[in-house]
C-alpha cells in the first residue's frame, strides 16, 4: 500500500528550467525508479538487477531501453497493428547514449543482470526526453540497491551566434551551429556525443568544460536524493581467481604470447594465439575439471591485456610497430563499382570499407514516425558489418545497435556539407560495406562517403575524414595512441572518434571502459586527430579526387527545379491529375510538387526534363500578351478554333484570326488534333484568352 509519507518530490533547476523527481509513487517492485518531468517532457525510469550473478560470464550483462510511445506526441502508430513495433533509431542511438554513459561505472567484477528501461510518457520538443532519461537513470541507479560509482549528469550543448547554450530549445537547435552530448561525474567526462557544423577544437573543449561544471550541481542534487530515499547497496559476489594458475600458465606462455602478438597483421596474429592456446590448454587442462577450461581462458586474457599495455605504457611500443601517433598504411580508391552512381573505397591498414552512394528522388526521402518531430530525412547513412569481415561464420541477422550507431556516427559527420534541397534537389542515400575490420571502421566508412559522393557528382561543401585516437591509463599515469586497431581497442581504455574538414569538427564519439576522462586526455586527443584528419585528406584522399564531379553519373536521374505560386498546384495537377500524368508520360519524366510550390522534375533524359519544366513553368505562367505557344486544337467552331496553347489551358482562334487572307470554312484551315503556333493576342475581363495563328518563323518561343 502507498501512503503519502513515502512519496518523495524533488526539483532543481536544470538550464533555466524546472526539472522535478517523483519516487515513491509508482513501480514498487524495482530496484530504483523514479518520474522525471522537465517541463512537459516525461520519462518514467526502472532500474532492476538480477539477485544472483550470471554463471560462465566475463562481462556485465547490461541491457539500456528507450522505450518511445508516440502517445507522447499525440500520435497513434501507423502501422497495421497500432501499436510500436521495433525501436526507431533515434531510440536505439538514446539507449546507445546512457548505456555509455553508466556502463564504466559498475563495479568492475558485476555479474549481475541489469535492465534499465526509460519510458517517454510525454514529450516537450523544448525539453530533451534523452537528457531526461539519463538524469533519471542516474537517480534511480543511484537510490537503488545495486552497486553502481554514480551518480552522473549531462546536457546538450549548442552554439548560438557564438554563445554556448544548455540544452537548447526546440527554436534554439535549428538556429545551433552543434548539438554535443556531454555526460560526466563530479571528476571526469564520461561520454561525448556531438555532430557540428565544423566548429573549432577550442569551442568543443569550452563547451565540454562549461557542461561539466553545470553538471556538478545537478550531481550533488542527486546526491542529496541518494542520502534521502536510497537503499543499502547490495553486496556482490567476489570473483574468485586462482592466482597460482594465473602464474603459472604466465611463466609458462609469456614469451610465446609476445611473439604471437608482435605482428602488423591481424590474421597472423590469430593464428599464431590459436597454437599459443592449444599448448597451454594441453598443459594445464585437467578432465577432472572441466570447469578449469573458462579459468584458463580467462588467465589467457588478461596475460595479452598486460602484454599490450605494459608495452605502450613502459616502453612506447605497440604491437605493429608504429610510434604512437603513426597512422598505418591508406588507401583511397573512387569509381570502383560500374553502374551505380558513385563509389569510393578507403583502406587504413586492414580495416576497409566500401561506401556506395546513390542519388533518388525527392519522395524517396526517409519517412520518420518517431517522437521527435523530424518527418522526413533526405540524407540517409546505413552501416553494414558482415561476419566475414573479422573473419567469422556467423549469419547475418540484420543490423544491429552497433551498427545503427556506427551508421549514424557517419551520417552525422557528413550531414554539415550536404547540400541544400534548393541546391541539389535528390534524396541521397550511402551504404558502407565493412570488408576487413581491424579498429574503427566507422570512421574509414566517413573516409569511404566523402569519396563516394564526390564521385557521385553530390557538391558537398567540403571533404570530410574521421580518425580515432586510443588511450592507456594506470593510475594518474596516461598516454595517449592514434589510429587504435582492433586490439589497442579490445584492451585500451578509450575510442575517441572524431571526424571533420579542413575547417572544424562535424562528429564526435567517445567510448570509455575507465571511470572517466580529464580535460587534458580530451584537448590532446583532439589535436592530435585533427592533425591526423587534415594529413588524411590531403596526403590521401583529395588526391585521388579533389573536388566533386561536375555532373552527376549517367545512370542517376537528372534533375531541374522551379518555384511556382501555390495557387497554380493545381493548374499542374489537373482534374484527377489528368494534366501532370500527361506531361509525365510524353516526356518520360517524373514530377514532384511540395507544398510550398517547389517542383522537382526527374527523369533518365534531360531533354525530357527541360521540356516537362517549359510546360510546368508555362501551365504556372499568367498569360502574357504577345506570348507565343506551339498548341494543339481541340475543337472547330464555326466562329473559330479552341487551341490547347498549354496542358489545361485554351484560348479562342477567332476565324478572322486563322488567315492573313479570309477564310470561307474554318475546316479548310484547321482540324480536331492539329498543332499550330498561336500568339496570345487579348485577355477580356473575364479572363478569357483570344489566340490568333501565325507563320512566322525563327520567333521566340515558350514551347
Amino acid at each position: 500500500m502507498i501512503t503519502e509519507n513515502k512519496i518523495k518530490n524533488f526539483e532543481i533547476d536544470v538550464a533555466g528550467r524546472r526539472l522535478s523527481v517523483e519516487i515513491g509513487k509508482m513501480c514498487q517492485l524495482s530496484n530504483g525508479s523514479c518520474l522525471v518531468k522537465y517541463g512537459e517532457t516525461v520519462v518514467l525510469v526502472n532500474v532492476v538487477a538480477s539477485k544472483e550473478p550470471r554463471e560462465g560470464i566475463d562481462f556485465l550483462p547490461l541491457s539500456v531501453d528507450f522505450e518511445e510511445r508516440l502517445y507522447s506526441v499525440g500520435k497513434i502508430p501507423g502501422s497495421f497493428l497500432k501499436r510500436e513495433g521495433r525501436p526507431t533509431e533515434n531510440a536505439i542511438l538514446s539507449s546507445r547514449l546512457v548505456d555509455r554513459s553508466i556502463r564504466p561505472l559498475f563495479p568492475k567484477n558485476m555479474r549481475n543482470d541489469v535492465a534499465v528501461t526509460m519510458t517517454v510518457m510525454s514529450v516537450d520538443l523544448d525539453n530533451p526526453p534523452e537528457i531526461a532519461g539519463l538524469i533519471g537513470t542516474s537517480i534511480a541507479l543511484s537510490i537503488s540497491d545495486i552497486p553502481w560509482n554514480g551518480p552522473i549528469a549531462a546536457f546538450n550543448v549548442g552554439l548560438i551566434n557564438d554563445q554556448i547554450v544548455l540544452n537548447p530549445s526546440e527554436k534554439e537547435s535549428k538556429k545551433s551551429e552543434m548539438r554535443i552530448t556531454v555526460s560526466g561525474s563530479k571528476e571526469k567526462i564520461i561520454m561525448i556525443e556531438a555532430n557540428a557544423n565544423q566548429v573549432s577544437e577550442e569551442i568543443i573543449l569550452d563547451s565540454i568544460k562549461i557542461t561539466h561544471e553545470e553538471s556538478k550541481k545537478i550531481i550533488d542534487f542527486i546526491l542529496m536524493l541518494q542520502r534521502e530515499v536510497g537503499k543499502e547497496k547490495f553486496d556482490l559476489k567476489e570473483i574468485e581467481r586462482d592466482e597460482d594458475l594465473l602464474h603459472n600458465i604466465n611463466d609458462f606462455a609469456i614469451d610465446m604470447i609476445k611473439d604471437a602478438l608482435n605482428t602488423d597483421n591481424k590474421n597472423v596474429r590469430e593464428e599464431r594465439m590459436q597454437k599459443v592456446i592449444k599448448e597451454i590448454h594441453e598443459e594445464f587442462d585437467d578432465l577432472e575439471y572441466p570447469e578449469m577450461e573458462i579459468e584458463i581462458d580467462e588467465c589467457i586474457y588478461e596475460i595479452q591485456k598486460n602484454i599490450v599495455r605494459r608495452w605502450l605504457l613502459d616502453q612506447q611500443k605497440r604491437v605493429d610497430g608504429r610510434g604512437m601517433d603513426d597512422i598505418r598504411t591508406l588507401l583511397a580508391e573512387v569509381d570502383l563499382i560500374p553502374k551505380v552512381h558513385g563509389s569510393g573505397m578507403f583502406t587504413r591498414g586492414q580495416t576497409q570499407v566500401l561506401s556506395i552512394a546513390t542519388l533518388g528522388v525527392m519522395d524517396e526521402a526517409q519517412t520518420l514516425d518517431g517522437i521527435d518531430g523530424e518527418e522526413l530525412k533526405r540524407y540517409i547513412h546505413h552501416y553494414n558489418f558482415p561476419a566475414y569481415s573479422v573473419g567469422e561464420t556467423k549469419p547475418n541477422r540484420g543490423p544491429g545497435r552497433r551498427e545503427i550507431g556506427h551508421g549514424a556516427l557517419a551520417e552525422r559527420a557528413l550531414e554539415p556539407v550536404i547540400p541544400r534541397v534548393n541546391e541539389f534537389p535528390y534524396t541521397i542515400r550511402v551504404v558502407s560495406e565493412v570488408l576487413s575490420s581491424n579498429g574503427s571502421t566507422s570512421q574509414a566508412a566517413i573516409c569511404g562517403s566523402t569519396l563516394a559522393l564526390m564521385q557521385a557528382g553530390v557538391p558537398i561543401s567540403a571533404p570530410v575524414a574521421g580518425i580515432s585516437c586510443g588511450l592507456i591509463t594506470e593510475g594518474e599515469k596516461w598516454m595517449t595512441m592514434l589510429d587504435i586497431q582492433g586490439l589497442e581497442d579490445f584492451f585500451g581504455d578509450m575510442d575517441f572518434k572524431v571526424a571533420g574538414t579542413h575547417k572544424g569538427i562535424t562528429a564526435i564519439q567517445m567510448d570509455i571502459k575507465v571511470d572517466g576522462v580529464t580535460y587534458d586526455i580530451i584537448e590532446e586527443s583532439l589535436e592530435k586527430t585533427r592533425k591526423a584528419r587534415i594529413y588524411i585528406l590531403d596526403e590521401v584522399m583529395l588526391k585521388v579526387i579533389s573536388e566533386p564531379r561536375s555532373e552527376v553519373s549517367e545512370y542517376a536521374p537528372r534533375v531541374m527545379s522551379t518555384k511556382i505560386n501555390v495557387d497554380k498546384i493545381r493548374d499542374i495537377i489537373g482534374a484527377g491529375g489528368k494534366i501532370i500524368q500527361k506531361i509525365c508520360a510524353d516526356n518520360c519524366v517524373k514530377i514532384d510538387i511540395e507544398e510550398d510550390g517547389n517542383i522537382f522534375i526527374y527523369g533518365s533524359s534531360i531533354d525530357g526534363v527541360k521540356k516537362a519544366l517549359t510546360i510546368v513553368e508555362a501551365i504556372a505562367m499568367d498569360p502574357i500578351v504577345g506570348s507565343i505557344f506551339k498548341g494543339k486544337v481541340v475543337k472547330t467552331m464555326a466562329f473559330g478554333a479552341f487551341v490547347e496553347y498549354v496542358p489545361g489551358k485554351e484560348g479562342l482562334v477567332h476565324i478572322s484570326k486563322l488567315d492573313s487572307k479570309r477564310v470561307e470554312n474554318i475546316n479548310d484551315v484547321v482540324k480536331p488534333g492539329d498543332e499550330i503556333m498561336v500568339k496570345i493576342i487579348d485577355i477580356d475581363q473575364q479572363g478569357r484568352v483570344n489566340l490568333s495563328k501565325v507563320t512566322i518563323e525563327n520567333v521566340s518561343m515558350q514551347d
